[in-house]
């Protein structure tokens, strides 16, 4: 289900100094805005830290948006954009006037591929928690889900079908695209969907850790391993996580971006083996009331 030009991702710590050099250059053009002049597409998916391919916000140039009849602006690294009143919505992220996230979401339709609008809505959907439940929830979804849809209704915007397709298979609990692609990954080769951002414990109610994506009924987690699992901190921790899994019963299927992106059929053998290997061992857990 990947769709051209969506496959190739970068791991956090790139994105993290890329997106730092983007709002950089954002803040320093602010003062050059246009009077009621804001950020919009790539550049405002860039603040609201809504993931892209790399393709998109790799380009140097920020995208500006002004309401009609205003004239877009025309300069050396800068995409103007008009917009009618009503078709956006104007907010405010890292102090920067920006197009709000479910409006940046909505803008991005005549630009990338379902895959990446899925994974774009799930980042704008999800409500960011604590894994274990040890700290109450505090913040909030960046828009709703009905946001969303009345966005895609909205006549005349680029890419609306695809917009409708990418909410229908959008959900909430996917923290990174990587997660969102394999999900869509198991579901394009015809497997139930897994359960996303799923917390397990041992038969004794006893937090084991978080997983990406779960069948708690195969007891199968699902992770993705990207760079930030390499230093010895994350290591030690990996270990000891995935020791605890085996002890309890459980079995990790690990995934990195060479599986996921690379070779989508790799990730699609590994999760059907383990998914007939925990089904012909009879795992299925009695669920203590504290799982649900």
């Amino acid at each position: 289900m990947i769709t051209s030009g969506d496959a190739d991702q970068t791991e956090p710590d790139i994105w993290d100094r890329m997106r730092r050099e983007h709002v950089g250059r954002m803040r320093a053009y602010a003062p050059l805005l246009p009077p009621d002049g804001y950020f919009c597409g790539p550049s405002a998916a860039i603040a609201w830290r809504i993931p892209m391919p790399p393709w998109v916000w790799q380009k140097d140039a920020l995208h500006v948006g002004v309401h009609r009849p205003r004239r877009a602006p025309r300069r050396p690294g800068i995409i103007g954009h008009q917009h009618t009143r009503g078709f956006v919505k104007v907010g405010e992220t890292d102090g920067l006037p920006v197009t709000d996230a479910a409006s940046t979401w909505a803008t991005l339709g005549g630009i990338l591929g379902l895959d990446a609008l899925v994974a774009a809505a799930d980042h704008v959907l999800r409500v960011p928690r604590h894994p274990g439940g040890f700290a109450p929830v505090t913040e909030t979804a960046l828009a709703t889900r009905e946001e969303l849809e009345i966005l895609t209704r909205r006549r005349g915007r680029p890419g609306a079908p695809r917009l409708r397709q990418a909410l229908e298979l959008a959900r909430t609990g996917a923290a990174s695209a990587p997660e969102t692609q394999i999900r869509l990954i198991i579901r394009g080769a015809g497997m139930p969907e897994p359960m996303l951002d799923y917390d397990v414990y041992d038969d004794h109610g006893r937090f084991l850790g978080c997983s990406e994506l779960a069948y708690p009924e195969l007891k199968l987690a699902i992770e993705y391993e990207s760079d930030g699992h390499l230093t010895r901190k994350q290591l030690q921790r990996d270990i000891d996580k995935y020791q605890s899994y085996t002890e309890a019963g459980w079995y990790p299927v690990r995934l990195t971006s060479e599986h996921v992106y690379r070779h989508p059929s790799e990730t699609v053998r590994r999760v059907r083996r383990a998914r007939a290997m925990a089904s012909r061992h009879g795992f299925r857990p009695d669920f203590p009331s504290i799982w649900h």
